[in-house]
């Protein structure tokens, strides 16, 4: 039932899209209908850690043994077409003495695993051009990922997690001087959110940023010249990690006490990440490169996060008031990509480089009552991680192409090691040290075909 809805759906918008054409003809608008089908076979050598029926590829699964046997271990193979996408494009008349365009476009990854071959938003925004600057209103690329440098993989994860992949809310200036560019951007989650606490329950929850008081801000700074493009990006987001929306009531850690919560628990927190990058192209090739320093990139489908350490402060010991605190603590994780391949002709070679590392050194400062320490974020318990992606494609003209890749990415993680320190004895305290034996690769083989119109 779901699938004639969706079809009756479709024909419908064709049907309008048609009608809206003929009508608006002599308004001086211009539609473009685009999009594209793109079947896409995969196969893992063992579990990974990703999203939409694991075609966004994060990194493999630790080993867990059951019986002696790794359960994460042992192929397994899919076939999707649900990156299947549909786009249309309204040039209009001039506005303000800008150029004016509108851009919607949807795929069928749904918002969730949960919903896959659902149509969802990809892009939607207003654009004006007035030549030397240029303002962008709706949901497009997050700004650390620099639409000029994307890798030119072939699968969903697009470079992920080295390489920053989401779309978001935004209000966004550009302003241009011969080839020099400045971009300003304010901008707001909705399909990745940050991860937190509501009323005690880990949850990814849009309100976390909304709490914050402030939009995620971003600027860029970039060279554009016609061989060379290179630049540098600093971002900030501030989050409210902890919500509560019940009374709370402290009775749920232990039954002598009633807490109150203490003014740190509505504190935010402030993390920056920063990125250099740069393409150079020359003849039918091109070389894109991207470092960053990332502090709490979670969001943005690459790596880190922050920590938390709470203080369950008892009356009787010393300290001069009771109730709890929290302390966050961002997390480095930091990444650096390369990408090189051939970009026109039938056959075209390229091959993907990803390199990161945790840089948290895992020290904390603890004390006073009872203390517990929390990780939020992604790859808090890999140590490093990197991956080499190969590709061969053939494009026998600009509507259809097949591709051919293997992707091996290998994570070394840590292994955890629990300590007693603080008031009561049972403190959920742990240190992260290098493992021998924690080292995991992952081989996947891949196979797409893609029909353009």
């Amino acid at each position: 039932m779901k699938k004639v809805r969706f079809f009756l759906v479709i024909l419908v918008f064709l049907a309008q899209l048609a009608q809206a054409q003929s009508d608006t003809a002599s308004k001086k608008f211009h539609f473009d209908f685009h999009g594209f089908v793109n079947p896409h076979f995969y196969a893992d050598s063992r579990e990974v850690v990703g999203g939409r029926e694991d075609m966004m590829l994060f990194y493999p699964k630790p080993v867990e043994r059951s019986s002696g046997l790794d359960i994460n271990d042992g192929w397994n193979a899919d076939l999707l077409s649900i990156t299947a996408r549909l786009n249309l494009k309204v040039s209009g008349p001039d506005i303000l003495g800008a150029k004016t365009m509108a851009f919607v476009e949807g795929d069928f990854t749904g918002s969730t695993n949960a919903s896959n071959n659902d149509l969802r938003l990809r892009h939607a925004y207003i654009h004006f051009d007035w030549g030397h600057s240029r303002l962008l209103a709706g949901q497009y690329w997050y700004p650390m990922v620099v639409e000029d440098i994307m890798p030119n993989t072939r699968p969903l994860n697009m470079g992920a997690p080295f390489h920053p992949y989401a779309r978001y809310n935004q209000l966004r200036y550009t302003g241009r001087l011969k080839n020099w560019e400045a971009i300003a951007v304010a901008m707001y989650q909705q399909d990745n959110m940050s991860q937190g606490w509501i009323d005690d329950a880990l949850v990814s929850s849009t309100q976390f940023q909304r709490r914050g008081g402030l939009p995620e801000l971003h600027l860029q700074l970039r060279y554009n010249g016609p061989r060379l493009l290179v630049g540098a990006a600093a971002n900030m987001l501030t989050i409210q990690p902890h919500i509560f929306t019940q009374p709370f009531n402290y009775t749920l850690y232990d039954s002598q006490w009633n807490w109150e919560p203490s003014s740190s628990i509505n504190s935010t927190l402030t993390t920056f990440t920063y990125s250099i990058f740069l393409k150079y192209r020359w003849q039918k090739w091109a070389l894109s490169a991207q470092t960053l320093l990332n502090n709490n990139l979670y969001e943005g489908c690459s790596m880190g996060g922050y920590s938390v350490i709470t203080h369950y402060h008892y009356p009787g010991i010393g300290v001069p008031s009771d109730g709890v605190a929290r302390y966050y603590k961002p997390w480095h994780f930091n990444t650096v990509w390369l990408d090189f391949g051939r970009t026109a002709g039938h056959w075209r070679p390229g091959i993907f480089v990803g390199y990161g590392r945790n840089m948290d050194d895992h020290s904390h400062t603890l004390g006073g009552g009872s203390t517990e320490f929390t990780y939020v974020g992604r790859g808090y318990e890999i140590e490093y991680l990197w991956r080499v992606q190969p590709r061969i494609g053939w494009h026998a003209n600009e509507h259809f192409n097949i591709y051919a890749e293997a992707e091996y990415t290998f994570a070394q993680y840590y292994k955890k090691d629990y300590f007693v320190l603080g008031y009561p004895a049972n403190a959920n305290l742990y240190k992260l040290e290098h493992d021998p034996n924690g080292g995991v690769g992952n081989l996947r083989l891949m196979l797409s075909a893609e029909y353009r119109w």
